[in-house]
């Protein structure tokens, strides 16, 4: 039987040249999926010491000291159990599904999400996924964030699952999204090229880069323009983590949105009367990104043909272009 995990520990030792920096924005950075807030609350029950010694969130971290962090977690399962959770399936044959993924969904389990996640719902809803991944992502052969909506295609079998999963490597899958994106763009139809690698200054962010990281292409065209922001169809070449949220954000147009790479500040439009209430509002419509996989286009590995999958914008992005 698999050890149970009830906690997860961080140790960190803080080299030489390091600026001070208070406690909880060092380990906000520097833990996988951390927020402030859940930092704040590890430090004020007594889950964090430095230098094994109790202090407060607003601690300035300085050379030679000594983190230790102890996170108590839910115990991991095994593997990922059925659960009963409604699915919205575009298509399903006997070798594959595609399904509209709906935002706040997690693909697979994974740490801190161990139920609630599509891997659940599909156990739920089929006896019959490939097995190329572990435990905890049988049918999986791509992913889209968490808090982005959309449609992602789901295997049954081993030999399915390796079709497509080549096609994905060799970049044939067609995928276009829709976002609305910060700003008005002075090119209507454009391409963006530079490669994605891991922020250096916060592990849980991708950022562009010239000369590090994967190379990465979005393709661009505008489909409206309204005061401050744009709705946009966008197509990759290639698939890498966050891509169309950094390269947007790369050429100062994120997301709408987008929390963690700056769509959710005034960036156009501060000239417009009341447009810090205005905004205020549209982002309690929009408390995600602003991003939808709408389209999906592959070769079935079966039928030897294309087929090609649409959907509907969800109802907080219909709602959030009514109101621009």
């Amino acid at each position: 039987m698999a050890e149970i995990i009830s906690e997860k520990r961080y140790e960190f030792v803080i080299p030489e040249g390091k600026q001070k920096e208070r406690l909880d924005v060092f380990l906000t950075n520097s833990v996988e999926n951390a927020t402030r807030s859940k930092v704040q609350k590890l430090i004020e029950s007594k889950n964090v010491t430095v230098n094994g010694k109790y202090v407060k969130a607003s601690y300035l971290v300085q050379p030679k000291d000594v983190i230790i962090a102890t996170h108590p977690i839910a115990p991991r399962p095994e593997k990922a159990e059925p659960e009963d959770i409604p699915l919205d399936i575009i298509y399903e044959d006997n070798y594959l599904l595609v399904i509209n993924k709906p935002a706040g969904m997690v693909a697979h389990p994974a740490y801190a999400n161990y139920t609630g996640t599509l891997v659940n719902a599909l156990l739920y809803h089929s006896d019959k996924l490939s097995n190329v991944n572990e435990n905890f992502r049988p049918g999986i052969v791509h992913r889209i964030d968490k808090e982005t909506s959309g449609l992602l295609v789901v295997a049954k079998d081993d030999w399915t699952h390796a079709k497509l999963a080549e096609q994905f490597s060799k970049h044939t899958i067609e995928r276009e999204y829709w976002a609305v994106a910060w700003g008005l763009f002075k090119v209507r139809k454009g391409e963006i090229n530079s490669n994605i690698a891991r922020s250096k200054k916060d592990r849980k962010k991708y950022t562009h880069s010239d000369t590090e990281g994967k190379t990465a292409t979005t393709y661009y065209e505008i489909i409206d323009e309204y005061d401050f922001t744009s709705l946009l169809k966008l197509n990759l070449k290639t698939g890498r983590t966050h891509q169309i949220r950094v390269h947007l954000a790369s050429i100062n147009h994120p997301v709408f949105g987008d929390p963690v790479y700056g769509g959710r500040e005034l960036i156009y439009g501060s000239s417009l009367p009341k447009v810090k209430n205005r905004l205020n509002n549209l982002l309690k419509i929009m408390p995600r990104q602003a991003l939808h996989a709408k389209t999906l286009g592959f070769i079935h590995p079966k039928k030897n043909k294309l087929v090609r999958f649409d959907s509907e914008l969800p109802e907080d992005m219909k709602l959030l272009i009514t109101k621009l």
